[in-house]
C-alpha cells in the first residue's frame, strides 16, 4: 500500500508541476526589462576555477562567431555577416593585431552567417551559411586570394554551413536542417526565409519512407485570411506527403556531416540525422567531435525538453533526428498542453548511437575545443561555448540557460562550469547588470594550448519581433593558467 501511495504522491507533484509550468511566464536571458544602449566589459566579473585569470584581447566587434590560429599564433577571427533578426552585413576575416585592433585579411558577400574557421597549411577554410544564396566551404589565403571549395548548400532556411575542421587531408563540416522537426510551417516565415523561398525544405541524405502527416496553418503566402496550408514532412509548405511514399535522398541533404578534398574535390557524405551540428573539434586521439543544438518548442511539430548534445563522430552513421533526441525517441516527450510529436519516418536506418553528454535545454551549446596541454590543465576535455537560451522564441525557460563555457569529460560524460559570470544568478552580464560573459559562441585553443580564447558574440536581446542583435559589442576573452 505504501508504494501505492508514493506513486500517487508522485504523479501529483508531477501533474501539479506541469500545471504551474504552463502557466508561468517565461524568464530568459534575453528578455530584458531594459534596453541596453551599449555593453560594460569588465574582466573580473568572470568567475574562473582557481589559478586561472581572463582577460580582454578584442572587443567592439560585430557578430563574432569563430577565431583561429596561424603558424606563428598570431589570432584571426571571423564576423558573421548574418545575425537571426534578419540583419544582413559583410562577413570579415580579420587578424588580431597586439594592441586588439584589426586588420581585414578578406571581406565576403552578403550571404552569412559565417559560422567557423580553421586555419591549416597557409590557408583559412571558411563555413559560409549562405542564408541568400545557399552554404559554401571557402579557402582564403593570407594575402585574401579566395576559392570556393563547395557551393549550393542546402542553408537557405533555419540553420546554415557550421564547422570546419580538416582531418586526413579533407574538410569536414556541418549542415545544419531547414526546420526545428521536419515540417516547413509559421515559425520559418517569421524566421524570413519561407517568403524568400517557398519551395525550400528538408532533404534527407538517403531514402526514407515518411508517414502521411499532415500540419495546418494559415497560408501567409496569400492574402486571403480564410485560406489554409496544409504541409507534409520532408516537403515544401503547402505540399502533402502520400501513404507509403518515400522521400528521395540527394547530396548535398540538410542535418548532416560531409566532406571534400582540401584542394577541392567530390562531396561525400559522413553521417546524417542531425538536427543541427554546429561544433567540431577533432580530439587529440584524432576522433571527431561534434555539438548539436537539438528542438525548439515552435512550429507546427513542437518538441518540449530536449537538451542540447555532444557527438563522437561515427561514419555512416544515423544520429536520429527527426524522431530522436540523442538514443530517446521525441515521440514519448508531450509538449505541455499538447500531444506528443507523431513520429515522421515509418522506418529508421538503424538505432541512433549515445551521446557523449547531454547540456541544458535550450542552452545553445555550440563552439568547441580540446585540452592538449597538461600545463593548463583537464588535458583531454572538451570546452563548450553556450550561446545561452532564446526564450520564448525556442520555447519557455524559467530561468537563463547557457551563456557560460563548460567543459565535459569525454570518457563519463560529465559536464562541469569552467567559465560563468559571478552572480547568485545564473545568466548573461546584461540581464546581471554587469560586465562579464555575454553570449560565448565558441572557444579555440592557440596552438601551444597554453590559453584558450572565448568568442563571445556580444548582446542579443529577445523581443516580441524576434531576436535583436546589437552591432560591436563583441568580444574576444583569453584565459591562461597563472602556475604554468
Amino acid at each position: 500500500m505504501k508504494g501505492h501511495l508514493n506513486i500517487i504522491l508522485f504523479l501529483g507533484i508531477l501533474f501539479l508541476v506541469s500545471g504551474c509550468y504552463r502557466i508561468m511566464s517565461s524568464d530568459g536571458g534575453g528578455q530584458l526589462s531594459y534596453d541596453p544602449d551599449r555593453r560594460n566589459i569588465d574582466p573580473a566579473d568572470v568567475l574562473l576555477p582557481e589559478g586561472y585569470e581572463i582577460e580582454v584581447v578584442a572587443r567592439d566587434l560585430t557578430f563574432p562567431t569563430a577565431v583561429t590560429f596561424d603558424e606563428q599564433g598570431t589570432p584571426y577571427v571571423i564576423e558573421a555577416g548574418y545575425s537571426y533578426g534578419e540583419v544582413f552585413l559583410e562577413p570579415k576575416l580579420l587578424r588580431v593585431e597586439p594592441d586588439g585592433s584589426r586588420t581585414t585579411i578578406f571581406t565576403g558577400e552578403i550571404n552569412g552567417p559565417w559560422n567557423g574557421v580553421t586555419y591549416y597549411n597557409e590557408h583559412f577554410f571558411i563555413s559560409e551559411g549562405g542564408e541568400l544564396k545557399g552554404g559554401k566551404i571557402l579557402k582564403v589565403n593570407k594575402e585574401g586570394e579566395a576559392e570556393v571549395l563547395v557551393d549550393g548548400l542546402p542553408s537557405l532556411g533555419d540553420h546554415h554551413t557550421n564547422g570546419p575542421v580538416i582531418k586526413e587531408g579533407y574538410v569536414y563540416f556541418g549542415q545544419g536542417t531547414a526546420t526545428n522537426s521536419g515540417v516547413v510551417g509559421l515559425d520559418n516565415a517569421e524566421f524570413g526565409w519561407l517568403y524568400r523561398y517557398e519551395d525550400f525544405h528538408d532533404i534527407p541524405c538517403k531514402d526514407i519512407l515518411v508517414n502521411p502527416l499532415t500540419f495546418e496553418t494559415e497560408n501567409v503566402l496569400t492574402d486571403a485570411s480564410d485560406d489554409i496550408a496544409v504541409t507534409g514532412p520532408f516537403s515544401p509548405y503547402n505540399k502533402t506527403v502520400e501513404p507509403n511514399q518515400v522521400i528521395e535522398g540527394a547530396l548535398p541533404c540538410t542535418g548532416a556531416i560531409m566532406r571534400i578534398p582540401v584542394d577541392g574535390g567530390d562531396l561525400e557524405l559522413v553521417a546524417w540525422g542531425f538536427r543541427n551540428p554546429y561544433g567540431m573539434a577533432v580530439a587529440p586521439d584524432g576522433e571527431i567531435y561534434i555539438t548539436q543544438n537539438s528542438y525548439d518548442v515552435r512550429g507546427s511539430r513542437p518538441v518540449w525538453g530536449t537538451g542540447d548534445l555532444l557527438w563522437k563522430l561515427e561514419k555512416n552513421r544515423w544520429y536520429g533526428w527527426p524522431d530522436y533526441n540523442g538514443s530517446h525517441k521525441i515521440t514519448n516527450l508531450e509538449v505541455p498542453g499538447k500531444d506528443s510529436p507523431a513520429p515522421v519516418m515509418a522506418q529508421y536506418p538503424e538505432e541512433p548511437p549515445h551521446p557523449v553528454a547531454t547540456f541544458g535545454v535550450h542552452s545553445s551549446s555550440n563552439g568547441i575545443s580540446f585540452s592538449t596541454n597538461k600545463n593548463f590543465g583537464f588535458n583531454g576535455q572538451a570546452f563548450v561555448a553556450q550561446f545561452g537560451d532564446m526564450a520564448p522564441g525556442v520555447g519557455k525557460v524559467l530561468a537563463p540557460v547557457g551563456f557560460k563555457v563548460v567543459r565535459v569529460d569525454v570518457d563519463s560524460g560529465i559536464v562541469e562550469e569552467f567559465a560563468v559570470n559571478k552572480a547568485v544568478k545564473n545568466g548573461p552580464a546584461t540581464w546581471l547588470k554587469s560586465g562579464g560573459l555575454e553570449r560565448p559562441v565558441s572557444v579555440s585553443f592557440n596552438p601551444s594550448g597554453d590559453a584558450l580564447y572565448i568568442v563571445d558574440f556580444g548582446i542579443m536581446t529577445m523581443t516580441d519581433k524576434g531576436p535583436n542583435p546589437m552591432k560591436k559589442s563583441g568580444v574576444i576573452w583569453k584565459v591562461t593558467k597563472q602556475d604554468q
